[in-house]
């Protein structure tokens, strides 16, 4: 496959890039700059820009099978990155044709954000970070491109144990916790097979 992945240089997004380059993957990914992801291969190209350049974002969704996003917010970063971000993202598939699109959400974001009374104070403490997802999701849930939302529960960075669980209905709890790796591999899985399609499945131990 083809795989434009946005958020690259991200602890996540690096987990990514490895995974689908390991899996033989063609990679294409947007970095601010070039030496901002220390991995080399011949099957990953990297286009330097930002996430408000248009040309750049169209050249790195060209011709993929499948876009990933795993933007998140940084620190000292602009709160709004993730819906920022999918906004453009968006429009660039959308001028280029491509149509799959797996993106990174957050359990306690749109409607599950009634789960418990945990989830209810987790977005009081990050209700800015909570609001981006929010914005996200309902620009995703209203394009046209055959998408899916990955809402994972608190991330480490523990090594994958590939033993997760994934539904549309899952609730985690208090101890709900999800490695950065099993997440980049649940990401990848979800490209590969096409599965979750119009769904946005809890992915948690």
């Amino acid at each position: 496959m083809k795989l434009a992945i946005f958020g690259a240089s991200g602890a996540t997004g690096r987990l990514l890039v490895q995974q689908a380059l390991a899996a033989g993957h063609d990679v294409t990914v947007l970095l601010r700059s070039a030496g901002s992801l220390s991995l080399d291969s011949v099957r990953l190209q990297r286009i330097v820009g930002q996430l408000d350049q248009p040309d750049a974002i169209a050249a790195v969704v060209q011709g993929a099978d499948a876009v990933i996003s795993v933007l998140g917010v940084r620190k000292g970063g602009a709160q709004t990155v993730c819906t920022d971000g999918i906004r453009s993202i968006l429009q660039a598939m959308q001028h280029t044709g491509t149509q799959r699109l797996i993106a990174l959400s957050a359990y306690g974001a749109s409607e599950t954000q009634h789960d418990s009374w945990f989830i209810r104070l987790v977005r009081k403490i990050i209700r800015e970070k909570m609001r981006d997802k929010d914005g996200m999701e309902n620009l995703v849930r209203a394009s046209t491109t055959d998408w899916t939302l990955v809402r994972p529960p608190a991330l480490t960075n523990g090594a994958a144990m590939d033993d997760y669980r994934a539904s549309t209905s899952l609730k985690p709890g208090v101890a709900g916790r999800l490695s950065r790796a099993d997440l980049a591999g649940f990401m990848l899985s979800v490209a590969e097979s096409g599965d979750y399609l119009h769904q946005a499945p809890v992915v948690s131990l």
